[in-house]
């Protein structure tokens, strides 16, 4: 009775409390995206994801001019993976002009649970790599990697430790490249902030003593539209922009200027989806060479390419060329 007393609702409240059906009642699963589906307080700061790589800024861009052509080459590539977990990728292409034919081979084995991957790499230069990466096992962001190339023909050895830290807003690599002479420092930085983005890139050999690559980088990235712009040893001149007109439709703009010359190069790209399996490429530059490319997927891992470059100031004279890429996955 004194446990009745004290408490601040009797038992007779209670009774004749309404009884609500279990289905009325939210359940946790609920209550939680409700919560998730409110907007978010424009106060709160913006968590930007991290920046890309120094190499890598204006890479949308460079993709749009890049990718689906092979001009004068006829290309072969083969991506397979074991049961055991073992990838492995085959190229191989010969150039139409010289008739020369080449080719790699490449074994990648990850071990996800240690963050280890182990790389083996032949071409028929006869040059043979070994790469062996460990990634956020020091550091959460920390990417260490051991690159070795060794030529038998030749006996040359070279050596590589490369390092990648990268968090939000910032993304810096430091590398060595070991020789005989002395070896030579290669360090790369970005900083992003709400969408803006700025790089810096060196080399140093310290045989020589010598900065041999002083490259800047500014830009500006969105979802669909992105600006870069860049000043490679305070001599050339580059910039390019990004823009995903729509769901189907990209196109890319780049420019580029050498200090002490007059001319200035200029190229304009674009590449549409005709549907889900197919798309179109086309870029010309103001050498007026045009490229067109048409990319077919033939079936889940089978992909065909045609390409081809039209000079446009000496169309009768010859000299245009015409590619094939095929590429399979499996």
């Amino acid at each position: 009775m004194d446990f009745v007393a004290s408490t601040p609702v009797s038992l007779l409240q209670l009774a004749l409390l309404p009884v609500t059906p279990a289905s009325a009642v939210p359940s946790e699963q609920h209550l939680l995206k409700s919560h998730l589906s409110l907007p978010l307080d424009p106060s709160l700061p913006d968590t930007m994801a991290v920046p890309p790589c120094y190499c890598d800024l204006g890479k949308s861009a460079k993709d749009i001019f890049n990718k689906g052509y092979g001009f004068g080459l006829v290309k072969l590539d083969v991506k397979t993976k074991s049961a055991s977990g073992v990838e492995f990728k085959t190229a191989g292409n010969s150039n139409t002009d010289t008739s020369k034919v080449a080719g790699s081979l490449e074994t990648k084995y990850k071990r996800a649970e240690y963050g280890l991957t182990f790389t083996e790499k032949w071409n028929t230069d006869n040059t043979l790599g070994t790469e062996i990466t460990i990634e956020d096992q020091i550091a959460k962001g920390l990417k260490l990697t051991f690159d070795t190339t060794f030529s038998p023909n030749t006996g040359k050895k070279s050596g590589k430790v490369k390092t990648a830290y990268k968090r939000e807003f910032v993304n810096m690599g430091c590398d060595v490249d070991f020789d005989f002479a002395g070896p030579t420092i290669h360090g790369a930085a970005v900083v992003g902030y709400e969408g803006w983005l700025a790089g810096y890139q060196m080399s140093f050999d310290t045989a020589k003593s010598k900065m041999t690559r002083n490259n800047f980088a500014i830009g500006y990235k969105t979802g669909d539209f992105q600006l870069h712009t860049n000043v490679n040893d305070g001599a050339e001149f580059g910039g390019s922009i990004y823009q995903k007109v729509s769901d189907k439709l990209e196109t890319g703009v780049n420019l580029a200027w050498t200090a002490g010359s007059n001319s200035t190069r200029f190229g304009i790209a674009a590449k549409y989806q005709l549907d889900k399996d197919a798309s179109i490429s086309a870029k010309v530059n103001n050498n007026s060479l045009v490229g067109v490319g048409y990319t077919q997927t033939l079936r889940p891992g089978v992909k065909l390419t045609l390409s081809g470059l039209v000079d446009g100031k000496n169309i009768n004279a010859g000299g245009h060329k015409l590619g094939l890429g095929l590429e399979l996955e499996a």
